[in-house]
């Protein structure tokens, strides 16, 4: 074509979706070394299937400010296999994202969106929420950190620790993971969730029957392909995967910072409950 210098010799570019062959540096146990700083930028967080733009909440005020973008979906095959009650379920959630429910108990998870909450974000949730998360990688632990409300991850690496138990010891919003390396690849295995995650702000969910295997590759020295296979025989009809890039950050001494969102939501979850002047 006029006017377009040809690539130059070797320089071969991937097809959307291609990776060329790439062999991860290694750490001093000769694993592949995925330490850093890393972050999605997927719009799944707002929903994990193909969605168009939309106004957020009190456009009026708001405007731009408060609008989600539109985005295409990380589900492979483009729609997630819930079962009938499962998807009125889903539909449910959706209408009522925002709303917030704690009368009698204030430790109630069951309405809205737990991000809107500032609870921990979840698995896979986690990995593509608009913050950055960092990897620490050792020999018998590998430790995520995230950005948003302070969530961690222990990656538990070592299957011959008789100390860590195989099964959860008790639910919780960030599971109980074990791993390890299929070649370059590492695999993480994660059962033992709570119930009250939610996938995307579309109100895409599951049941305490979670089960998620996450795969990590590392196909360049600035690029991961995650995939996630998500299992739950309780909401859904059959496994289903999602898949997406990770990108390194590499802004010079580039650190995670604090968003411990906690105090930002107090008035939200508990206003009812403080006591105001000339009340």
């Amino acid at each position: 074509m006029a006017g377009q210098a040809p690539a130059a010799a070797g320089n071969k570019i991937p097809a959307p979706g291609q990776s060329p062959p790439y062999k991860a540096p290694r750490t001093a146990d000769g694993k592949p070394d995925f330490n850093g700083i890393w972050q999605s930028f997927v719009t799944a967080d707002i929903d994990v299937q193909d969605h168009d733009a939309q106004p957020g909440p009190h456009p009026d005020i708001m405007g731009a400010y408060g609008a989600w973008p539109g985005g295409q979906g990380i589900v492979e095959g483009g729609e997630i296999p819930y079962k009938p009650e499962a998807l009125a379920q889903k539909k449910a959630n959706a209408d009522k994202r925002m709303v917030v429910n704690i009368t009698s108990d204030p430790h109630r998870h069951d309405t809205g969106d737990p991000e809107l909450k500032c609870y921990s974000p979840g698995v896979p949730r986690a990995n593509y929420m608009p913050f950055p998360f960092q990897i620490i990688q050792g020999t018998d632990t590998i430790l995520f950190s995230y950005q948003f409300a302070r969530a961690v991850r222990t990656i538990y690496m070592n299957p011959n620790d008789k100390t860590i138990p195989k099964d959860a010891p008790a639910d919780s919003w960030m599971g109980w993971s074990h791993g390890h390396f299929e070649g370059d690849t590492l695999v993480i295995d994660s059962t033992g969730f709570l119930p009250y995650s939610w996938f995307d702000r579309a109100g895409d969910y599951h049941s305490d029957a979670l089960h998620v295997i996450e795969r990590y590759t590392q196909v360049s020295p600035y690029h991961i392909m995650y995939e996630a296979m998500i299992e739950d025989p309780n909401v859904f009809t059959r496994p289903w995967k999602m898949s997406f890039p990770l990108y390194r950050r590499m802004e010079k001494n580039i650190q995670l910072v604090d968003f411990n969102c906690t105090e930002f939501v107090l008035d939200l979850l508990y206003g009812q409950y403080s006591k105001r002047p000339g009340k």
